[in-house]
Order: C-alpha cells, then sequence, then structure tokens
C-alpha cells in the first residue's frame, strides 16, 4: 500500500511538471487558459490523494479550493478578461518555443539535483514531491519571463502559486488558516491584476508589457 500511495503521487506531481511544459508550449490564449485549468485540476486531485494518504482531512479543503477557484472561476474570469480586451491572438514570446522548452528541461534538472541533495534525510515521499514543486515553480516563473503578454503572466504566477501548495501539501501539509488566507491571497491579486489589465487596454491600447517599456522610455 505505501509503494502504491508512493507511486501515484509521484504521478500526479509529475503530471503537474507536464502539464507545466503543456503551458510554455502553448501559443494560443484560449488554449493556455485550458491547459492551466488542467493545472489547477491535477493540483487538486494530487492534494486530495495527498490528504488520504497523511490522513490529514484538512487537506481536503485545500484540494476543493484549487478545484473551485483555481480550475472554475479563475479560467473562467480569464477567458471573460480576453473576450473584453479582445485578445484572441498568438501569444508572443520573449524566445522561441524550442529555447524555452530547452530552459524547461535545464531547470527541472536543476530542481531534482539541487532538492534531492539538500533533504536527502528527509521522507522519500516528501523529498521528490518538493523536487517536483521546485520545477513548477521555477517553470512557472520561466512563463513570467518569457512572454510579453500580460494575461499570460498572471497565468504564469498562478501556476507558480501551484507550486508552492504542492511543496507546501507534499512536506505534510500546513495549517489550514494558511491555505486559505493564501488562497483569498491569490484571489484578491487575481482581480487587482485584473483590474490593472484593464486600466492597461485604456491607457494603451494594448496589454503587450512592450508598450509600457516604450512609455517609459519616452518619459525618460
Amino acid at each position: 500500500m505505501h509503494s502504491l500511495a508512493f507511486d501515484i503521487a509521484h504521478l500526479l506531481a509529475g503530471g503537474l511538471v507536464l502539464v507545466s511544459f503543456m503551458m510554455l508550449y502553448q501559443d494560443r490564449m484560449y488554449a493556455l487558459i485550458n491547459v492551466f485549468a488542467l493545472h489547477a485540476v491535477l493540483l487538486a486531485v494530487s492534494v486530495a490523494w495527498q490528504a488520504l494518504v497523511q490522513d490529514a482531512p484538512h487537506l481536503y479543503i485545500t484540494a476543493l479550493i484549487a478545484l473551485v477557484f483555481k480550475a472554475t472561476i479563475i479560467p473562467a474570469a480569464l477567458r471573460r478578461i480576453v473576450e473584453r480586451l479582445d485578445i484572441h491572438r498568438e501569444i508572443e514570446t520573449v524566445v522561441g518555443t524550442g529555447l524555452t522548452m530547452l530552459a524547461g528541461m535545464a531547470l527541472v534538472a536543476l530542481s531534482m539535483v539541487v532538492m534531492l541533495r539538500v533533504t536527502a534525510a528527509a521522507d522519500p515521499l516528501a523529498r521528490e514531491d518538493l523536487a517536483f514543486a521546485l520545477s513548477i515553480v521555477l517553470l512557472g516563473l520561466l512563463m513570467m519571463v518569457s512572454r510579453r503578454n500580460a494575461v499570460s503572466q498572471v497565468i504564469g504566477f498562478m501556476s507558480l502559486e501551484n507550486g508552492l501548495v504542492l511543496a507546501a501539501t507534499g512536506a505534510k501539509g500546513m495549517p489550514l488558516v494558511v491555505e486559505i488566507s493564501v488562497a483569498f491571497s491569490v484571489l484578491i491579486a487575481f482581480i487587482v491584476i485584473g483590474i490593472f489589465l484593464f486600466r492597461i487596454r485604456e491607457r494603451f491600447d494594448s496589454v503587450d508589457i512592450r508598450a509600457l517599456d516604450r512609455v517609459r522610455r519616452e518619459r525618460l
């Protein structure tokens, strides 16, 4: 039973890393939002499995929060923002997709090497989940710096936070009050970012961050 729990936990965590790569590969806005929703669903399933394995019922609430907010409400809101801002075009990237994927693979390898060495004395289930979680965090950061569109950067931020939740649950969970506060902090941040995007669109008629760079250079 312990071996089965170990294998399923790693399958789900590895699936999250794979879906993070799928997000890096996407060049269409709606496709990216759909893949992010899949990422959130996998996170919810992974957290629920950890709740079962660890006998930690409060983690079921974390899984429910991820399923309701991240897999349902936030993707629906993002689609609404995309429709309102009329940004149905391709996502512009700083570098090519091939180079981005290679950079992502290098980050995953770095995460595995660093985390497995640092947590050598920890529980095997926790230490490998932490390695996967760090990979997801770094891939989220990579998405944020490799995309020029503000909406795709928001999705990168959200996927990064998914990695943090996976790390917290893999390390024998965290207090429920912390989980709830993190969830609402992310929701508030999402609302603020949504308002910010609309203001950018009104002011610059674009959500491409290069428009902000141009204005900043002109003022300097």
